[in-house]
Formats: C-alpha cells, sequence, structure tokens
C-alpha cells in the first residue's frame, strides 16, 4: 500500500533541519568578488582557501581543464567566489565571479525550491495529485496516473525507469512528445514506491507550477528567487546564456586536445531538470540561502522539507572515489542528496551536459556552502568537492585530485577513480 509522504523518511539518515541561528541570522552583503573573508567561527582556514586556490590553479594549467570556477561560503558570509581558466580555448578570455555557466541538474534547486514556496503559500501540496494540475498526464496504468505526487516528481519516485526518455531528448525530440510517451513507459514500481532518477517527468513541475499560479515556470523562479537573492547574472535557456556579457563556452575532447563547442539546445526545453545558467557569484548567493541566510527568500520550514530524505539510494554508496569512501548513507530529498558524509550530513547534488560539468553541496553542521563549475567534460575538479569538505571537518588527507596534477603527497585512496564522475548526469543513462 501507498505510503504517505511523511511516512517514507528513512531513519538511517542523517535528517538535519535548519539551526536556530542560521534562521534568526542577519542577511549578508554582498562581498567583492575577490574577496576572501573568513570568519572568526569558520572551519575553512585561510590555509584552506589557499590549498584550493593553488589545486584549481594547477588543474587549469597546460588546459588539463579550460575553466573552472568556485563558491565557498561560510556563516552566511562568501569566503572565496572566483574563476580559473579561459572560457573559450579558441578565444580565450578570463573566467572570473560573473561568468556565466550552464548548471545542468544543479536546476533541480531551484525547481523543489519554488515548489516548497508554493507550498507553503498554499498554492500548491506536496500530496497532490500531479494529474489535478496537467489532466493530460498519464502512465500506463490509470492507477498509477492518479497516485503520482508532486512530492514524487520532486523526489525521483513517479516509478519509472531511470532517466525514462532522455536519450529522446538528446536525439532532438521535444518535451511534449516525450511527456507523451511516459503513457506507455516501462514501470519500474508503483509511484512512491522506489527511486529512479529522472529529466522528463521531473519537469511536469514546470507545467503544475503555471496550472497552480498562471507563471510560467521560469518567470516565476526569476521573480521568487533570481531577482531577491541578487542572482543577477541568471537566466534560463540558450538564449539566456548567449546574451550573457560572459559565458564559458562547452569544451569536449578531440584529437588529444578541448574542442570548444556552441551549447546543445536539447535539454534545455527541461527548464525545472536542467535550464538554469548562472555566475559562480550567484551560486555563492545561492548557497548562503540553501544554508538558512536568507529566510527571507527560503524560510527555514521550507529548507527542511528540501533536505529532508524522502527515498533510499543505495547505489550512491557504491559510487567510486569519495561516495565510497565517505559516505554512510544517501537519499534523495526535494531537488537534493541527503547523505551522511563521514558522519556528518550533507545535502548535495551534482550534474552534467554536453560540455558542462558542476556540483554544490552544503554541510549544514559547519554552516558550510561551496560550488565548482566548469566548462568542460572532464571529470577532475570533481576531486574538489571532498577536498574541500575534508578540510573543514579535519578528516585526513586525501588526493582526491590525483598527486600527478597537484604536485601533493597525500595519499591516493581513491587511485584510478579519483576523479570518476558524479552520476547526476542529463542524458547519460546514469544515475
Amino acid at each position: 500500500m501507498r505510503q504517505s509522504m511523511l511516512s517514507i523518511l528513512i531513519p538511517a539518515l542523517l535528517l538535519v533541519t535548519t539551526t536556530a541561528s542560521a534562521q534568526n541570522a542577519l542577511i549578508p552583503a554582498r562581498t567583492d568578488p575577490a574577496q576572501v573573508l573568513p570568519s572568526a567561527t569558520a572551519s575553512v582556514s585561510q590555509a584552506d582557501l589557499r590549498e584550493v586556490d593553488r589545486i584549481a590553479r594547477a588543474l587549469v594549467a597546460g588546459e588539463r581543464v579550460p575553466g573552472l570556477a568556485v563558491a565557498i561560503v561560510q556563516n552566511g558570509q562568501v569566503l572565496m567566489e572566483r574563476g580559473y581558466g579561459v572560457t573559450d580555448v579558441s578565444r580565450p578570455q578570463p573566467i572570473d565571479a560573473h561568468t556565466t555557466f550552464r548548471l545542468a541538474s544543479l536546476s533541480k534547486s531551484f525547481a523543489s525550491a519554488l515548489t516548497g514556496l508554493l507550498v507553503n503559500d498554499g498554492r500548491l501540496a506536496w500530496n497532490n495529485t500531479v494529474v489535478r494540475y496537467v489532466p493530460s498526464f498519464r502512465l500506463p496504468s490509470e492507477a498509477a496516473t492518479q497516485s503520482v505526487t508532486v512530492a514524487d516528481l520532486m523526489s525521483h519516485r513517479v516509478g519509472l525507469t531511470h532517466n525514462a526518455y532522455d536519450r529522446d531528448i538528446e536525439g532532438n525530440a521535444d518535451y511534449p512528445s516525450a511527456v507523451q510517451k511516459l503513457a506507455s513507459a516501462p514501470m519500474k514500481c508503483m509511484p512512491g514506491e522506489c527511486y529512479a532518477y529522472q529529466n522528463v517527468a521531473f519537469s511536469l513541475i514546470g507545467d503544475v507550477v503555471f496550472a497552480a499560479t498562471g507563471n510560467f515556470y521560469s518567470d516565476a523562479v526569476q521573480t521568487r528567487l533570481f531577482k531577491p537573492l541578487g542572482m543577477n547574472d541568471a537566466s534560463y535557456g540558450l538564449k539566456g546564456i548567449e546574451s550573457s556579457p560572459r559565458w564559458a563556452k562547452p569544451h569536449v575532447r578531440g584529437g588529444g586536445r578541448w574542442r570548444s563547442l556552441m551549447p546543445k539546445p536539447n535539454f534545455y526545453q527541461l527548464a525545472p531538470a536542467a535550464g538554469v545558467n548562472a555566475s559562480i557569484s550567484d551560486m555563492a548567493q545561492w548557497m548562503i540561502a540553501q544554508s538558512g541566510h536568507r529566510p527571507d527568500v527560503l524560510p527555514a520550514n521550507v529548507l527542511s522539507q528540501l533536505h529532508t530524505a524522502q527515498v533510499s539510494t543505495p547505489t550512491e554508496l557504491r559510487g567510486s572515489g569519495w561516495r565510497h569512501e565517505r559516505l554512510e548513507s544517501a537519499g534523495y530529498g526535494f531537488g537534493w542528496r541527503v547523505m551522511s558524509y563521514a558522519g556528518h550530513p550533507l545535502y548535495f547534488h551534482g550534474g552534467a551536459v554536453q560540455g558542462y560539468r558542476g556540483a554544490m553541496a552544503v554541510l549544514p553542521d559547519r554552516d558550510l556552502g561551496l560550488v565548482i563549475l566548469w566548462n568542460s567534460e572532464s571529470s577532475l575538479p570533481s576531486g574538489l568537492m571532498p577536498t574541500i569538505l575534508d578540510r573543514a571537518l579535519n578528516l585526513p588527507a586525501v588526493a582526491w585530485v590525483p598527486n600527478s596534477i597537484t604536485g601533493g603527497t597525500s595519499p591516493d585512496i581513491a587511485g584510478g577513480n579519483a576523479s570518476a564522475p558524479d552520476n547526476d548526469d542529463n542524458g547519460s543513462g546514469k544515475d
């Protein structure tokens, strides 16, 4: 029998709500992008920031990767928001804090935040059915169709097999056609009973938002999230990134070197799942909000809902590199992965689409948020995330970015898998 949303919570996971001190914190002023301001109570030190800077510089040296950007925030303040390398190897311009990147699946956190705000407003409810807002929505059985809820969309519990019809989107199918095909899609389980990562089905939340509010989804995100947070470089879609004053071109490997491309439009059709473009300066503000320091935009009760696991994702524990070595439990909340990292609660999401990758994380018991964005298909920069987390938690040093690149001497327990890809890939068929 289908369980209610509240009864699906996973006891095995560390489920942490925003602390009272974070709820009552003053709204921070935006800092100079080049400035480093470690708090007196920060667990990330100046030495830690210098080490992150050193590794980032090593990653872009000799075009190991074309470019990347890093943001670290703690206690509601920006410690670091900095760009490295170039926007385009064929016409190089330096990446800075306001260079725009494509976020791919990091976009899902904006969809869940908007949904949470609408639930808080009384415009939606997590347990409302999707068909209530989108009458044309169909799954193979009437029972399945009638039982999919808003919460199921946001936590990948629709019951479909993983990444259903992503390959169609990759092959230039349009979003409405892919949604129609859900009516004959293979089912893994009944809705609400199991996890399988989605992009097409997840994006139905955009139709739900329009039906509930009369506002286009991307406009609603702009009004409720981008503008009040001062995310002035953020946009949606291909036109959005192309109109940015400076944006990072995607890169793929060919002929032994990096080659820049124009962004593929396919997954931009799925705005809630993969439509956002943003700078590292924008994402620093997003991490501050996700850490509870902007209750005027994201109230504590909304964040608590987003960051509470709804379903177990045990395959995350069998991943390579930091997942295998550091994770003790893993689940999915609403637009966020909810994990235990060496015994500490961690909210995480990764993303990838052709020529772009990114990762973001919030470590609530250190009031720490971080984002790494890069404009290539290399997985090497993903090692920066566990490097930062380990230093914040005073864990033994590990060469998550290989010593052959950084010149470091830390044990490389991840071996050849130190830079293995994260799993939130659009169109990869993985998760």
